[in-house]
């Protein structure tokens, strides 16, 4: 098919847009911490706030976002309210994000686009992607 004749359908961009939306929700170190701490089991607001030395409040705000779009679940017990993932598919989506990032590190820190925090990192250019050519 020429690229003439692609298309990119609207349900195409909306599941795009909503699976961007998705991984927005990892884009936070503290939020990808807390789902880290609750790879061992469940947790407490208390022991994740000691553990990551953030303020409650901040974990509070992170742990409802985190509910909120799915990743996290609770259980309470008592006047005690404890955390774990949501479903085994974050535990999957963990694992297979950190084997890609071991794998990639060195890129991921270069790409100004996903590190512009990082001394150094440059956009890439569409030529070091396709062998040398712009297509």
């Amino acid at each position: 098919m020429a690229p003439s004749e692609l298309q990119v359908t609207d349900l195409a961009r909306d599941r795009a847009t909503m699976l961007a939306r998705f991984f927005r929700g990892l884009d936070d170190p503290t939020r990808v911490l807390i789902l880290e701490l609750l790879l061992s089991g469940e947790r407490p607001v208390s022991e994740m706030v000691e553990v990551t030395g953030c303020p409650q409040g901040r974990v509070s705000n992170h742990l409802a976002c985190l509910r909120h779009c799915g990743y996290v679940t609770t259980r309470r017990d008592g006047r005690f309210v404890f955390y774990r993932l949501a479903d085994d598919r974050v535990r999957a989506l963990l694992r297979i994000a950190q084997e890609l990032m071991a794998d990639h590190a060195q890129a991921l820190l270069s790409c100004a686009v996903v590190s512009p925090d990082v001394a150094g990192a440059t956009v890439p250019h569409l030529e070091e992607h396709e062998g040398g050519g712009v297509r």
